[in-house]
């Protein structure tokens, strides 16, 4: 595992661009997108990608504390491996589906239903905000003054997003063939990963890593990683189920012994408040 300064588009977040929440297209679709994950929140959890141990290393190192002791408030899917690195981890789940599987899954942690346009927490009452792979969720105009209230004086406000290695030929074909079947240009959502979009009002100063890492998966489990992103969630099933057949094709020609090597970089973007 390395770090480095590039990233790559989101597309371990999810297939298609991240919409404000004032953006004009953004309105029912979006909210349905946002939702689609209670449905599919088994398959979700089964099969998307994990995060490496360097990506809770490099928090470390920006925030200049360890993990251990600090309390948190995860909004996204990172609570388990910041249990397992000692942090006192409080999840904020909006959605039934999810909230029940985390249960079922982890049930010695707390979780509260709530977003991260309003967090149900007091006032500087963390050490540590985090989302993984769920900031686009949020309205940034709301969820950056909430995360700011919560937080206590030193504390940290942690974004980050598993990211398709494009340098990868086979990635960045099947990046493309993603592109054409949902009619977005995948490769530009870089863009949406970095400080200018994740706060727009310039209220935090952001430092971002990238962490470098694979895993080695069965086709089916990286097929199923692809049908739990929104945009297929949402989509015609028989279309997605078509496409689905049709990139098993392409993946047991480049992996004839039926398991993928996916290589992902994280990114990370972490801003503190003051002292």
């Amino acid at each position: 595992m390395t770090t480095s300064a590039s990233a790559h588009h989101p597309t371990g977040a999810d297939p298609t661009p991240d919409l404000p929440a004032a953006h004009p297209t953004a309105g029912p679709a979006r909210a349905a997108r946002a939702h689609s994950f209670n449905a599919a929140a088994a398959q979700y959890a089964a099969n998307r990608p994990s995060y490496p141990p360097a990506l809770f290393d490099a928090i470390e190192d920006l925030t200049g504390r360890p993990l251990t002791g600090a309390r948190v408030a995860d909004v996204g899917a990172g609570t388990a491996l910041l249990h397992a690195r000692g942090a006192d981890v409080v999840a904020v789940e909006p959605g039934d589906g999810m909230a029940a599987q985390f249960r079922r899954t982890l049930p010695g942690i707390p979780v509260i239903r709530g977003t991260g346009d309003d967090l149900p927490l007091s006032d500087a009452s963390v050490d540590l905000v985090t989302y993984a792979q769920a900031w686009h969720w949020t309205d940034p105009a709301r969820a950056v003054p909430e995360a700011l209230r919560v937080l206590r004086p030193g504390g940290a406000l942690a974004l980050w997003w598993n990211t398709d290695a494009l340098d990868v030929p086979w990635i960045a074909e099947a990046a493309d063939r993603v592109s054409r079947h949902v009619g977005i240009d995948v490769s530009a959502e870089k863009r949406n990963v970095d400080y200018r979009t994740a706060a727009p009002s310039g209220r935090l100063d952001f430092t971002r890593r990238t962490v470098r890492w694979s895993r080695r998966v069965p086709v089916d489990t990286h097929l199923a990683n692809i049908g739990s992103h929104s945009v297929f969630l949402v989509g015609d099933a028989e279309r997605t189920a078509s496409f689905l057949a049709e990139e098993r094709e392409h993946l047991l020609r480049a992996f004839p012994d039926g398991v993928v090597e996916e290589v992902y970089e994280v990114v990370l973007l972490l801003a503190r408040t003051p002292a």
